[in-house]
């Protein structure tokens, strides 16, 4: 599997192998924010994310369809691209990011509306993205909600 270049992407170098692979997917999401983007202004995080969208989505096409699955759970560059979009919005300290961490996962697996939505309806490399892409977004809502109810100022 990890001959095809979209292979290596899509199943995060072998992330994707592993038991628990969106989970361990979202984590490698961690140190690759930490040594590729975290130092870098966040304008350009920003771009190097959305530039990396359709690399992503490409990788995860091309994947499952060698795969002949609609969304094969070893791909695991859509928990980490999206993963990364939530680093580069949250603030830096670690409770953020494990709090994030958790929610993202919870509706990854749960797949509340509109994740359940994209996930059923929308398919190929896009399919595949969006749902996380839409789950990581709710889990930034969620988080902005609950700072706000306990009083904490997020800077996102």
């Amino acid at each position: 599997m990890l001959r095809h270049p979209a292979h290596v992407v899509a199943l995060g170098g072998g992330a994707g192998l592993l038991p628990g692979s969106g989970t361990w997917g979202t984590l490698l999401a961690l140190p690759l924010y930490w040594f590729w983007l975290a130092n870098l202004p966040v304008p350009w995080q920003a771009l190097l994310w959305l530039l990396g969208a359709p690399l992503c989505t490409w990788a995860a096409g091309v994947t499952a369809r060698h795969l002949a699955s609609a969304d094969p759970g070893a791909i695991v560059i859509d928990e980490i691209h999206a993963f990364i979009g939530m680093l580069i919005v949250l603030p830096p300290q670690f409770y953020w990011q494990l709090w994030a961490f958790l929610l993202f996962r919870a509706l990854d697996i749960f797949k509340p509306p509109p994740v359940s939505w994209a996930d059923r309806r929308v398919h190929g490399g896009i399919g595949i993205m969006l749902d996380d892409w839409l789950a990581a977004a709710m889990a930034l809502l969620l988080l902005a909600l609950i700072a706000r109810i306990i009083g904490l100022a997020p800077a996102f």
